[in-house]
């Protein structure tokens, strides 16, 4: 039986994106982001995401935008919306930190809690990693456009990993995560660089 296969792609620069703000991907893509999204189309309309079956996306302006300027056509799926931060949505993280210290180091260390006063991170990867384990669509290759941090949820629940690992994963814009599903188990693939036509390597010895 063929592999479930999975594209997690995290959206491009929005400019709350790049000043550190909760809930970036509200905002339009910035055309720094918008470009760089183009850029990664060649001319022959291929994407690093290679061949896309299905694309899927946060209901956020950024994610769908980036999907758009990726060549691709998605539909909506409320479960990789970014996580509620109620109360923080629109501060930068270092406002936050220098306000609230401590309620940042709560969330952080205590997955459970919402100091916010909105979706845990225990309670945002219930929701990814449902979405996540309900993907069951053997030979058909899955590309979803969302947030960083759905991003680094879907990661840790897809590798049955410790919520203590989260802080230490960076996803920049743009981002490509590749999974393979195979029975019950999800894998983390690596893939080499597409290689185009006439750039072979050829033996010099």
């Amino acid at each position: 039986m063929s592999a479930t296969s999975l594209r997690l792609v995290a959206h491009a620069h929005t400019g709350a994106l790049r000043r550190g703000v909760f809930g970036a991907g509200d905002d339009d893509l910035d055309e720094g982001g918008r470009q760089a999204a183009l850029a990664l189309v060649g001319p022959d309309r291929r994407t690093p995401l290679g061949r896309v079956d299905l694309c899927l996306t946060s209901p956020a302006a950024a994610a769908a935008q980036t999907a758009y300027a990726l060549g691709l056509r998605p539909t909506v799926e409320a479960a990789l919306a970014d996580c509620d931060y109620a109360a923080w949505a629109g501060r930068s993280l270092a406002d936050v930190g220098a306000r609230e210290p401590e309620a940042l180091r709560q969330w952080w260390e205590s997955p459970e809690v919402a100091p916010h006063g909105g979706e845990s991170l225990a309670a945002l990867r219930d929701r990814v990693g449902g979405w996540l384990d309900g993907q069951l669509a053997p030979g058909v290759r899955i590309a979803a456009v969302t947030h960083p941090m759905v991003v680094r949820v879907a990661i840790v629940h897809a590798l049955q990993l410790p919520m203590a690992v989260l802080p230490s994963l960076d996803v920049a814009p743009l981002a490509v995560v590749r999974l393979s599903r195979h029975g019950s188990r999800w894998r983390l693939q690596f893939t080499a660089p597409r290689v185009g036509p006439g750039s072979e390597r050829r033996p010099t010895g």
